[in-house]
């Protein structure tokens, strides 16, 4: 359901709601798309033209009564989104294809075109359906192409259907026609904060009442030994830094900012500060559960196999996460703008990624500048994600610092992040391994006090559904689940001893 309302609200009522004002027959179909009676997909990308989506090859070809839409080639054909008429419901689709007019190209723009009915595909559209992919969605995902397609002048997804006019800076223009994926790219990462606190909540009451037999046959709560607790505390201190600094941010793209480039740059960070926290959280969990957290009904192997497949699909949706840093990383440091970064005095996490930026800068000087280079690409593009992901991390702890969250909470989301470039901290940060390893150890035992508190404070229980939060559930579960019984009786064999 969030795949087909990200892209159906997101990015196809959205990239039409721009254009309402001043095209009044867009209305009726838009509101055909808000009650449901017609689903929206956004056909961008193609299968040879994915991250290089700029150059897309479908065109849309200028005549005397509107325009011809055709895909050239296979690989000019439109990936992925699912355009079967299979689920017995109308479809239409933003196609981007390359306006040509008298021959010339006038840059990529969007058309509304038809794509099926209740029942088949309209004529000179192609959509073949690919294999099942493994996740939660059951989602007909097809390869779409165009044979000759007519569409009228008004299927041109502008304000105003005579500006054919040949954009002076092809590329901005481009930006501005996806302007919803910016916004797409801060709005998908937002269900994984929620998957993060609901993995903490689950793991940490589980490791509550789990128990082994200790010395003196005494049950001992598994949360006791330290490499339990680590896994625990990391994820109530992430889903509770993350949950905070969220709606902070997206406030700050997009009512503190009429910078587009600024916008998009805000999104790109907590998208990739979110989904990465997310792969390191979740799985070390769900280990720590035992064989309790290979079940799907404990909710951590369902929202782990979700994310090896759907949640991948985030991170590829509205731009792929390593793309989108490499773009921002390398325009933050040609200095073209600059994000709001914390002042480096105010944490290591600020002083960590001001530091970082500075030393990559420093190396593209040593390079002449030169962005294209190989010295680039081999020493500079690599750091894209990880500086990005700093950025994000400063900017989080910031934020959870004016907000006043318990100072365990933030230091094991620093001791967290430490974990992650130990060797600066140790270079630069003046930490030994040690004294990281100590510093980890006091904020541990400072959380775990009120760890039951915090858990609850993540505002997550009454959503979380899985047997194994308490005893008590895991029983009356067990009670619901069918029981195999019998009255067979096995055939007994009589074996002779031999001497």
């Amino acid at each position: 359901m969030f795949t087909i309302i990200a892209a159906h609200v997101g990015l196809a009522i959205g990239t039409l709601s721009r254009h309402l004002k001043k095209r009044p027959d867009f209305k009726p179909l838009v509101d055909r798309m808000l009650r449901f009676e017609t689903v929206g997909i956004y056909l961008l990308t193609e299968r040879g033209h994915g991250l290089d989506a700029f150059n897309i090859e479908t065109t849309a070809t200028k005549t005397a009564d509107g325009y011809l839409l055709h895909t050239p080639r296979e690989e000019a054909a439109k990936f992925m989104p699912a355009s079967t008429p299979s689920f017995g419901i109308p479809k239409v689709a933003l196609v981007m294809a390359r306006l040509i007019v008298d021959g010339r190209d006038h840059g990529s723009r969007f058309f509304v075109t038809p794509i099926c009915n209740e029942h088949e595909m309209y004529d000179g559209v192609h959509s073949v359906r690919l294999p099942p992919r493994s996740g939660t969605a059951p989602l007909d995902f097809s390869i779409t192409s165009f044979d000759h397609v007519h569409l009228p002048p008004t299927a041109l997804v502008s304000s105003d259907i005579l500006d054919y006019t040949e954009p002076t800076q092809s590329l901005e223009a481009w930006w501005d026609e996806i302007w919803r994926i910016q916004l797409g790219t801060m709005a998908v990462p937002a269900p994984w904060i929620s998957a993060i606190k609901a993995v903490a909540y689950i793991g940490g009451r589980y490791s509550m009442h789990r128990c082994l037999v200790g010395k003196k046959s005494k049950p001992v709560p598994i949360i006791t030994f330290r490499t339990q607790q680590w896994p625990v505390v990391h994820a109530t201190a992430v889903g509770m830094v993350m949950a905070n600094w969220y709606p902070l941010v997206i406030d700050q793209a997009m009512s503190k900012t009429a910078d587009p480039r600024i916008r998009h740059a805000m999104s790109v960070i907590a998208k990739a500060t979110i989904c990465r926290h997310f792969q390191r959280c979740v799985p070390e969990v769900a280990e720590r559960c035992g064989a309790q957290g290979t079940f799907e009904h404990n909710y951590m192997a369902r929202i782990e196999k979700e994310f090896k497949n759907d949640g991948k699909g985030v991170i590829i949706a509205e731009g792929d996460i390593l793309t989108l840093c490499i773009r921002l990383f390398s325009e933050l440091l040609q200095k073209r703008y600059d994000v709001p970064l914390p002042d480096p005095s105010e944490s290591l996490l600020a002083l960590h990624a001001s530091s970082l930026l500075e030393e990559n800068v420093a190396l593209l000087k040593s390079i002449d500048g030169d962005y294209r280079s190989d010295s680039f690409n081999a020493l500079i593009l690599p750091q894209s994600q990880p500086v990005v992901e700093a950025i994000g991390h400063a900017l989080a702890y910031s934020a959870a610092l004016r907000a006043n969250l318990p100072q365990p909470i933030l230091d094991v989301y620093e001791c967290a992040v430490i974990r992650q470039d130990s060797a600066w901290y140790s270079e630069e940060g003046g930490l030994s391994r040690l004294t990281q390893r100590r510093r980890e150890d006091a904020a541990v035992s400072a959380m775990l006090p009120d760890l039951s508190s915090y858990l609850e404070q993540l505002e997550i229980a009454k959503y979380v559904q899985a047997p194994i939060v308490t005893d008590a559930g895991w029983k009356d579960y067990l009670a619901d689940l069918p029981i195999h019984t019998g009255a067979a009786v096995p055939d007994v064999e009589f074996i002779q001893a031999m001497l």
